[in-house]
């Protein structure tokens, strides 16, 4: 039987963090009677990795779904630059600095990797669709759109369909993907899922760089721990949809609770 839990602290209790990039206050999505998301509060700060775990079912991707405007919350707020943007679609929200990856590929496998990420280009910037127009009439969006590759390290694989990239390969595109929209808040779920062990240091390598800016903050669910303590400043850990814990990684680590909700029955 898991262990019985009570939500942490809840962070704004202290306030919010001074200019923190995300918040969420009393965050909670019910289905019926049942709470899949359960009152969580979290604040992201600029320049932050925060990872977040928890067990099969503890409502980490739902969160992703309220945070980015996939789902309406039953109750609570969502906060992006300090302005509530509880009530604006996914679009919206992403033209206020919110980008997101999801579990599966979302790339458009029959266009090459460059017309990927310089449609994403031109979504950020209200510019033209026409995939028929030579991205070199446009030098900023290709110049855009080919800083995005090298910061992924996809520039040589440019003229490639997406469709042919290995799957650690289709992760990184993904990622310049959400570069190309200048994102101040990148919601990574599951970024290594389905990639293979000896493609996952180089890609642990560009998600650490994300936050080489301080002006950017990741949030990113992940089931394997080794990444998560590597990358992480923070943990949020999620059971039965209600926050755990958010510590230092050695905190949390620590934290006998969270050991017998969670990590007894991860490994």
């Amino acid at each position: 039987m898991p262990p019985s839990v009570t939500p942490a602290t809840r962070q704004s209790e202290e306030g919010p963090a001074t200019g923190a990039l995300l918040a969420t206050r009393q965050l909670t999505w019910r289905i019926g009677e049942v709470a899949i998301v359960d009152n969580v509060e979290i604040d992201l700060r600029p320049g932050e990795f925060l990872g977040v775990i928890g067990p099969n079912g503890a409502g980490k991707t739902s969160l992703f779904n309220l945070i980015s405007g996939l789902r309406p919350p039953t109750t609570g707020q969502v906060l992006l630059g300090g302005q509530d943007v509880t009530a604006l679609p996914p679009h919206r929200r992403a033209r206020r600095g919110l980008g997101r990856t999801f579990q599966s590929s979302s790339v458009f496998g029959s266009l090459s990797v460059r017309e990927n990420v310089r449609l994403a280009v031109q979504a950020q910037r209200g510019g033209s669709f026409k995939l028929w127009r030579r991205a070199a009439r446009d030098t900023a969006v290709a110049e855009a759109a080919d800083r995005a590759l090298d910061r992924v390290g996809l520039a040589h694989r440019g003229e490639a369909l997406a469709g042919t990239l290995a799957h650690g390969e289709k992760r990184k595109l993904e990622i310049a993907l959400l570069l190309a929209g200048e994102p101040t808040v990148m919601l990574l779920d599951e970024p290594m899922a389905g990639v293979s062990a000896e493609d996952v240091p180089e890609l642990v390598a560009v998600i650490r760089s994300l936050t080489g800016d301080s002006n950017r903050s990741v949030l990113m669910v992940e089931h394997h721990m080794d990444v998560i303590l590597e990358l992480a400043d923070r943990i949020a850990v999620m059971h039965h949809g209600a926050l755990l814990a958010c510590d230092t990684p050695d905190t949390v680590m620590a934290n006998a609770t969270v050991q017998e909700a969670y990590l007894g029955e991860a490994l």
